[in-house]
């Protein structure tokens, strides 16, 4: 069974960094898809970067060059945020999928990334 636990959010002023960690169980990395995705307030949810299980990169236009997203033998997925925008403000999830990068089915409860300016 596939578990997904984000943390490393938090409150950082513009121009700061973030790294964001997602504990992944009952995954290969070589058979799924893994991203981050974040829903602010009132929002849609909107896909933020993906690694495939080739370990192709695919970022949205908002945060090329400011993000990386990355992930380690243990499992682990992370999200390195710098040069923070209020605009990155947001509720930011894992989330899984076994085979390509479409339609995610699994998904982490969230961490809450807030960027004052």
């Amino acid at each position: 069974q596939v578990q997904l636990v984000e943390s490393g959010g938090g409150s950082v002023q513009a121009g700061g960094s973030l790294r964001l960690s997602c504990a992944a169980s009952g995954v290969n990395y070589r058979q799924y898809c893994m991203g981050w995705f974040r829903q602010a307030p009132g929002g849609k949810r909107e896909g933020v970067a993906t690694i495939d299980n080739e370990g192709g990169l695919n970022y949205a236009d908002s945060v090329k060059g400011r993000f990386t997203i990355s992930q380690d033998s243990k499992k682990t997925l992370y999200l390195q945020m710098n040069d923070l925008k209020p605009v990155d403000t947001a509720m930011y999830y894992c989330a899984a999928r076994y085979g390509s990068c479409r339609s995610f089915t699994y998904w982490g409860q969230g961490t809450q990334v807030t960027v004052s300016s």
